[in-house]
């Protein structure tokens, strides 16, 4: 063998079957579920943005972590979210990061971010339902809710 390159493995691995996963109905479905699996002990010390994966019936197929940052910012890659939703097939997603201040307003930032987003996944025909801002009492802002989105 003349040229040697890297093997590259794409995975995404079911251990809960699809009869046992969570149907979202609602921005409070969507956010009751995300606070339930955050860890309550860094909820309020450092932003982190995650992305919930759904099926075409809204059954969520698994949350995955794309960043953890600093107190009041964490960096979020386009190409991160992207290369994972194409890896389990997901048709829809939905967005959520944590304010550990408690503060539930959007900043515009956020509102950039989730904008560039959404435009992506039209591109590659994945929906972006809702991007939800959680705070460490378990409230929540619903960019769909408030039109935003």
């Amino acid at each position: 063998m003349k040229y040697k390159v890297n093997e590259i493995k794409v995975s995404y691995k079911e251990r809960i079957p699809a009869t046992f996963w969570k149907k979202i109905s609602s921005s409070q479905d969507a956010a009751d579920m995300i606070f339930d699996h955050w860890d309550k002990d860094t909820i309020g010390l450092h932003e982190s943005f995650k992305i919930v994966m759904l099926n075409n019936g809204n059954k969520v197929k698994g949350i995955y972590q794309i960043s953890q940052g600093g107190i009041t910012t964490t960096c979020v890659d386009l190409r991160i979210i992207f290369s994972v939703v194409l890896k389990c097939l997901c048709p829809a997603i939905i967005l959520t990061h944590n304010h550990p201040s408690g503060t539930l307003r959007p900043s515009e930032s956020d509102r950039e971010i989730t904008r560039k987003i959404k435009k992506a996944g039209e591109l590659f025909d994945i929906k972006v339902l809702d991007h939800l801002i959680i705070i460490p009492n378990g409230d929540y802002y619903s960019f769909t809710d408030n039109g935003i989105l």
